[in-house]
């Protein structure tokens, strides 16, 4: 049988369709427009990077401190490339395969939770694309319950807005930065911190697992909190994934093996004073990278608190580690514990305004080295001495008479460094700092005087540990870097040949109690170091430096009481030797640095001050081995004031047969030759042997020569006690003897010294009164500022 031809022909069925072909059309344009003005009118909720919390980092990525947005939800930047490939693959496998082939929904899901609905009243597995779970995210707006059907309907638009509007990595990355993990827990690597101690880049297939269930049900899967409920939904992760194809069975099985632990949510709080102050610098920033090394900060951190956990109440203290290469921070502890109230832990004192004590010397030195003042061996005087009416006193209150400038600059003696700015001026010492990057504060109206070398101004640890560092970089001093963006910004300080004598006298010091071969001290690595310490035990310093780093200790109270008994060489010292055998080392960090060609090795001899060979051996007292600036060898500083002696060469004339000294008015009776001495400086004498004090002195004149005004400074008489006097207490008496004292023989300021340490200051003949306490031999000295002084043993016998 024949079919029956059919009612619509071919053409018949093609004119229809014609005819459809507008309508369709328009409503294609009608519909794209209603979906535009809809896009326009409510438009996504992108958010901005603002939004997110801060993170600051090591520079290897290692998290130091997190800080919350402000609705306090932790939350850190993540992309495709920050993540774990485990983990995308354990998502994307889990949650939305076709994820990177969608518009922002999936048909299919989309049939299949349709039918479920239809068929169950309600919605079964919801058919959610990750582009959906963002939009839910992002979309803070009304539209009732999530699983409703006009919630899914709100997802569906905004995902298909979002498809429009971003890429499929910015959508990634929202989700990555935004789903959530429990509690105020947003992102994937605030999670990975949080629930893990590591970041998203290192998860194991269990960890990756973990953490892509964990935003399906955030509060009844927090590990911290249910880690078996936790476990069972990971190992259906894991399931899956092996089902898939996208893991091995081997790799599966191996990660089930891995339990969920419980942990203490804890943020990182790593070098928080530093991260604070990045975040204030930074405010827009999500994510700020610190040069700090995240295992040397926390080991010094570790170091810092229990170093100093026996130290007084209140007692904070400061430390800094920077490369010298790079001026770069590597380690930065501003306080002994941020929480710690009673000792004002919020306050940062790497950046705080302290006494610089006598760190600063060594700069003066170098200072005095270039302008052609001093070598390494020049003879200074530390003697009870007067400038302007300022009298600096060493530290022990002991003096050591002539000393070189490297004993001067290595024991840190105050009058010798006074001695020395008063040559280079302290407003131009002042100014040479404050270009090289030390800004010195002073108090409002003064200007720089000669206290500022003993700690009479006001620095920060960070400056003085950038120009600390000039003496392992040719003398180039910069400001500390603290992230790798920050400019470098570089001054000359020193010139490279002084920068390396300075070094090489700082670092010949030994470490307090060792001497030379100890303990593998020729393996460790070669030490510049030097401390300070404030006026009343209120800063405690340890600068140091090695060929790759330079560090900084700085110990006190913020709050600028005193710490009696607290100083650099006990209390911060220690702590820097720590830190140093604690830093990243090579083996040529144990050898001399070169000499540079504009430093060389002379011999010098003294009281002169100049080269051995350009004088006559006799003239030569002492001799020293010294390293010199460009060949200057600077002679001894005249003394002050209207002494009568002066360091130098004296010539006379004296008599041929008896060696008397002749003046002009008896020359032509007597039959002279030429001779000479070399001369001390007058302050220097009480401490020089008798020999040697003999051989600085003139020839008496001879009995018919009239006087030429040459002799020698008259000495002072000590009233109040015989040389060699004994001294005993009364029979049952246990006080200390009270002897009254007084120079006579000048009307100058008279400086008394026992053993070598001041006791009292007086003029002319006024009396002290001096207790001796305790038994002993003693060697009492009144110097006067001409240069006149005397001398006496005296014997302290003990209760009888």
């Amino acid at each position: 049988m024949g079919h029956a031809p059919s009612s619509r022909t071919p053409c018949a069925s093609r004119s229809g369709a014609r005819r459809l072909l507008p309508w369709l059309r328009w409503g294609t344009v009608v519909g794209l427009l209603s979906l535009l003005g809809l896009d326009l009118a409510f438009p996504p909720q992108l958010p901005e990077a603002r939004d997110l919390s801060t993170l600051v980092v090591a520079a290897d990525g290692t998290p130091l401190r997190a800080f919350a947005d402000a609705q306090g939800v932790w939350r850190h930047p993540a992309t495709r490339d920050s993540v774990s490939p485990l983990y995308l693959q354990a998502l994307l496998a889990y949650e939305d395969r076709w994820f990177d082939r969608h518009p922002g929904v999936n048909p299919v899901s989309l049939v299949r939770a349709g039918w479920q609905w239809a068929r169950g009243g309600g919605i079964v597995s919801g058919g959610s694309t990750l582009t959906m779970q963002v939009a839910r995210i992002l979309d803070r707006g009304p539209g009732g319950s999530t699983r409703s059907l006009a919630g899914k309907s709100r997802q569906i638009l905004r995902a298909l807005q979002l498809e429009a509007h971003l890429s499929k990595d910015a959508i990634l990355a929202l989700y990555l930065e935004r789903a959530p993990f429990g509690g105020t827990i947003e992102g994937v690597e605030a999670a990975s911190w949080a629930y893990l101690g590591k970041p998203a880049t290192r998860l194991s297939h269990a960890e990756a697992a973990l953490l892509a269930v964990l935003p399906q049900a955030p509060s009844r899967l927090r590990p911290d909190r249910h880690p078996e409920t936790a476990q069972a939904a990971r190992d259906k992760v894991l399931e899956r994934m092996a089902v898939l194809g996208t893991w091995t069975r081997a790799q599966v099985d191996d990660a089930r093996i891995e339990t969920v632990v419980a942990r203490r949510l804890r943020p990182p709080m790593t070098a928080p004073l530093l991260a604070q102050r990045l975040r204030s610098a930074h405010p827009r920033q999500p994510r700020i990278v610190s040069t700090l090394d995240a295992d040397l900060q926390r080991t010094l951190e570790a170091r810092v608190a229990s170093y100093f956990s026996g130290l007084p109440e209140r007692t904070s203290a400061a430390l800094l580690v920077v490369d010298n290469a790079t001026l770069e921070a590597r380690a930065y502890v501003g306080s002994l514990d941020l929480a710690d109230r009673a000792r004002l832990g919020h306050v940062d004192m790497v950046r705080a305004w302290r006494s610089p004590g006598s760190t600063l010397k060594p700069f003066l030195y170098g200072m005095a080295l270039d302008d052609g003042l001093i070598h390494s061996e020049s003879l200074l005087v530390d003697a009870p001495q007067s400038f302007g009416g300022y009298r600096p006193g060493n530290f022990d209150a002991a003096f050591n008479g002539p000393v070189p400038a490297a004993t001067a600059l290595r024991l840190s003696l105050n009058v010798p460094a006074v001695d020395l700015l008063d040559r280079v001026g302290p407003a131009r010492f002042a100014a040479r700092l404050d270009h090289a990057g030390i800004g010195l504060r002073f108090p409002r109206g003064a200007s720089p005087n000669l206290a500022l070398i003993l700690g009479g101004t006001g620095a920060r640890l960070e400056d003085l540990v950038g120009a600390h560092a000039a003496l392992h970089r040719d003398g180039i001093a910069g400001r500390v870097r603290y992230t790798a963006q920050d400019p470098v910004l570089d001054r000359r300080l020193l010139s490279p040949g002084a920068a390396w004598i300075v070094r090489e006298i700082l670092e010949s010091n030994p470490r307090p109690g060792e001497r030379e071969g100890m303990f593998d001290a020729g393996r460790r690595p070669r030490v510049s170091w030097k401390t300070g310490t404030s006026y009343g035990f209120r800063d405690a310093w340890a600068i140091g430096g090695t060929r790759r780093h330079t560090v900084g200790v700085w110990v006190g109270r913020p709050d600028g009481t005193p710490l009696p008994g607290q100083y650099g060489a006990l209390t911060a010292l220690p702590l820097l030797f720590e830190v140093v055998d604690s830093l990243p080392s090579a083996r040529g960090d144990a050898v001399a640095v070169p000499m540079p060609a504009q430093v060389s090795r002379r011999e010098v001899c003294w009281p002169l001050g100049t080269a051995a060979d350009a004088q006559a051996p006799a003239l030569c007292r002492r001799r020293f081995d010294a390293w010199v600036l460009d060949g200057a060898i600077p002679p001894t500083f005249a003394e002050r004031g209207a002494r009568a002696w002066s360091a130098g060469i004296e010539r006379f004339e004296v008599d041929t047969d008896t060696g008397l000294r002749l003046s002009a008015s008896c020359r032509a009776a007597h039959t002279a030759r030429s001779a000479s001495v070399a001369r001390w400086p007058a302050l220097a004498a009480p401490w020089l042997p008798a020999s040697t004090r003999r051989a600085a002195q003139l020839p008496p004149l001879a009995p018919d020569c009239v006087p030429d005004g040459r002799e020698a400074v008259a000495e002072l008489r000590i009233d109040g006690l015989e040389d060699g006097a004994t001294l005993a207490r009364p029979p049952g008496s246990t006080r200390g003897i009270r002897v009254s004292l007084r120079a006579l023989g000048t009307e100058a300021p008279v400086e008394w010294l026992l053993d070598g340490r001041r006791i009292a200051g007086t003029r002319g003949a006024n009396a002290f009164v001096h207790v001796f306490e305790t038994p002993g031999t003693y060697r009492l000295t009144a110097l006067a500022d001409t240069g006149a002084w005397a001398s006496i043993r005296v014997r302290v016998l003990p209760p009888g």
